[in-house]
């Protein structure tokens, strides 16, 4: 395994996953009001693993059938990320919103599921992230596949369960809306130097 690719994934699985979505949200929810909270985070890091293998071990054998593809979706990706960092700064800028936890009553454990699944399946940029995305920059490591989804999918794991258990203590803070606006000003930055770095050819 190459510790310098593993790290390369974990950042870029990282970078991709901290961005502020129905899904996180529904995590730092469900950790707030600690309920189902180890069976949703499992059912999201295991959702992101399983599509990150996708994107990584078949990406390459599609690319090989279609040599064009590779060129498309780094450019492509790139300029997504240009924008969906465009979009992060706007909002950093000009939001003023904050996380609203809701105070309703305890939902079951299957209903938490199946909202869990639905948020993280049927949303189209999550294809994006992990299937075509990281897909696409495993490709710059030949060879090292399997330690940069490694270094992806630690990411995915670390991330939401820290969110799920960590949400006691962010509740106070992302109630405040500056903390929002702060981390759309790091995820902004974040997407535009990964999409420097595409356009560079890693």
């Amino acid at each position: 395994m190459s510790i310098s690719v593993y790290f390369t994934g974990f950042t870029m699985g990282l970078s991709l996953i901290v961005a502020i979505g129905a899904q996180n949200a529904f995590v730092l929810r469900q950790g707030v009001r600690n309920e189902h909270v180890f069976a949703i985070c499992l059912a999201c890091a295991l959702s992101d693993a399983l599509l990150i293998l996708v994107g990584i071990t078949g990406f390459r054998q599609i690319a090989a059938v279609l040599p064009w593809l590779d060129s498309l979706m780094r450019y492509g990706g790139a300029i997504f990320l240009m924008w969906y960092g465009a979009r992060s700064l706007r909002s950093a800028l000009r939001s003023s919103g904050a996380l609203a936890v809701g105070e309703g009553g305890a939902s079951s454990l299957r209903k938490a599921l199946l909202t869990c699944l639905a948020l993280t399946w049927l949303n189209p940029h999550v294809y994006l992230d992990t299937v075509v995305l990281l897909g696409t920059i495993s490709t710059r490591f030949p060879g090292l596949e399997a330690s940069f989804a490694a270094g992806a999918v630690t990411a995915s794991f670390l991330f939401f369960f820290s969110l799920g258990y960590g949400a006691t203590k962010l509740r106070p803070i992302f109630a405040n809306p500056a903390a929002w606006r702060v981390l759309e000003g790091l995820v902004a930055v974040t997407m535009w130097l990964i999409a420097f770095k595409l356009l560079g050819g890693l």
